[in-house]
């Protein structure tokens, strides 16, 4: 009986170690991708600049609140198509071009995410926190798409968008 409860613990232990090292890995690389977003976002509060925000027309307010929603909810092609709607009205704005190149990252699309993030840094202020924003953005997505020399120079671009504050005596 004794070797039966330890051929049956035997059994238990093996499949329990199967079962975390099996982990799916569409769960992990959607992690991966949420994390690395994340880490773009911060990148642009990290600085000291004074950073200047337009008034916002109040239709174009609920159509990103509900493309946050969207966001939240992990409907990434529905939050790109209600900040689609939000640029038709202000055609060009950097801020939500920079916010659907991140969802085309969630969504790996990296061609599109570059291409979207030098949208947004061309029409932008190529300064502060929107301009690390754009530039890691870029980055990233030329090294998920295999462009390590591309991303390097991305990368290098980024601290070039934070200005030292005056000095003051």
């Amino acid at each position: 009986m004794k070797r039966f409860w330890i051929g049956v613990s035997l059994v238990l232990l093996a499949g329990c170690g199967a079962e975390t090292t099996t982990s799916p890995p569409r769960k992990k690389a959607k992690a991966d991708v949420v994390a690395l977003v994340a880490s773009v976002r911060e990148a642009g509060v990290q600085g000291l600049e004074l950073e200047v925000q337009p008034l916002r027309d109040p239709q174009v307010e609920d159509l990103r609140h509900r493309a946050e929603a969207q966001e939240a909810a992990g409907e990434y092609a529905d939050a790109a198509a209600s900040l689609d709607q939000a640029l038709a009205l202000v055609p060009g704005d950097p801020d939500l071009l920079q916010w659907k190149a991140e969802l085309a990252l969630l969504r790996r699309v990296w061609s599109q995410a570059e291409t979207l993030a030098n949208q947004s840094y061309g029409n932008g202020p190529k300064l502060g926190g929107l301009c690390r924003r754009n530039w890691l953005t870029i980055h990233h997505a030329r090294r998920l798409a295999g462009n390590a020399d591309g991303a390097a120079v991305a990368r290098r671009q980024v601290d070039a968008c934070t200005v030292a504050p005056p000095v003051r005596m």
